[in-house]
């Protein structure tokens, strides 16, 4: 584990209660991970279960955390990135309160401050949700 709730903040600009990702597990070069523990106050929780805006939030953390950890490990400042735009977005399942998923972004093509990335929901091991994001980085100065 590359970084844990206790720290994962470092490496999003979100905060209490938009924070949906709990531990960065890989940050490779174009492949990101983290996992995330539903909580029965989660903002995206509704009869026991996480909607789909949550799910949609956690792939562009992930994105976020993979692009913070790449920064603070080159001694750069963290940028706050937007989300352009999101295409094939599939919700197969919801996951219930409780549960935890593991999402990868894989990034697939970065031009300028426009990243495309290709984000998986995992629960147990089983794609629940998927989407191609456009990512835009506002430039650190």
């Amino acid at each position: 584990m590359l970084y844990s709730e206790a720290n994962i903040t470092e490496l999003l600009p979100q905060r209490e209660p938009m924070v949906m990702v709990s531990n960065l597990l890989k940050c490779e070069e174009k492949l990101y991970v983290t996992s995330f523990k539903i909580k029965e106050d989660n903002i995206f929780v509704k009869d026991g279960l996480m909607r789909e805006p949550g799910l949609i939030e956690n792939i562009a953390q992930t994105a976020a955390a993979g692009a913070g950890y790449s920064c603070i490990i080159s001694n750069k400042k963290v940028p706050i990135g937007y989300i352009g735009a999101i295409k094939n977005l599939e919700i197969r399942s919801l996951p219930e309160v409780n549960s935890e998923i593991t999402t990868h972004v894989i990034i697939e093509y970065e031009v300028m401050n426009a990243t495309l990335i290709k984000g998986i929901v995992y629960y147990k091991e089983i794609p629940i949700a998927e989407c191609d994001m456009k990512i835009f980085l506002n430039p650190v100065i």
